[in-house]
């Protein structure tokens, strides 16, 4: 006998399906569902520099309009290889942003705050609590240099494999597997030295 396919199945199969026809419905309705990641990866890739004249909501919607412009050109391989598409799009928005703004020596004067941009990624706890602590997160992220925050914020939030790294970023596996860990340290330390009010 062979196996029934569930209704979640059959619809998830169907939007994919869908998607790789090109359907506009059905590739809005995966990048909604990637919405949470997405504003998680820019918050956690998003330096001071830039921070303190975008908001990353901002950002998030500039490029999921990008994304959708661009889609009649792209394949669709899947949910995970989207996702890689999407995060890789998102870093170099990141980084052409920081860059203008670096050259333009801008001061907007804009006061961000994007605490929201992560609501949905990390356990619901009490509201007082889970703002100071992903206030810490963000001040852990912002230690951590430029390579360190890409790698930890594709595996850990876009939940790529270090196959799928080292083929974004350019990098050997090996690479990539030292240089997470490194960042998995890295944060570790910076975020025990916040929480004990220290500055290391």
């Amino acid at each position: 006998m062979g196996h029934s396919s569930t209704p979640d199945e059959d619809a998830a199969r169907d939007l994919v399906e869908r998607v790789s026809r090109g359907d506009q419905g059905a590739i809005e309705q995966v990048l909604v569902e990637e919405l949470p990641r997405l504003r998680a990866f820019v918050r956690l890739n998003v330096d001071a520099v830039l921070r303190a004249r975008e908001s990353c909501s901002d950002l998030v919607q500039s490029v999921c309009r990008e994304v959708l412009e661009a889609l009649p050109d792209f394949e669709y391989r899947g949910r995970a290889a989207f996702r890689g598409y999407l995060c890789a799009w998102t870093m170099n928005k990141i980084r052409d942003r920081r860059r203008f703004h670096l050259a333009a020596r801008r001061d907007l004067g804009r006061e961000v705050s994007a605490i929201p941009d992560l609501a949905g990624v990390f356990t619901p706890s009490e509201q007082a609590a889970r703002r100071e602590e992903l206030e810490r997160v963000e001040a852990a992220f912002d230690r951590l240099s430029p390579a360190q925050r890409e790698v930890l914020t594709l595996s850990r939030i876009a939940g790529l494999s270090h196959a799928e790294i080292a083929e974004r970023t350019g990098r050997q596996q090996g690479a990539v597997r030292v240089l997470l860990h490194k960042a998995l340290a890295r944060l570790a330390t910076v975020l025990d030295s916040l929480r004990d009010g220290s500055s290391r």
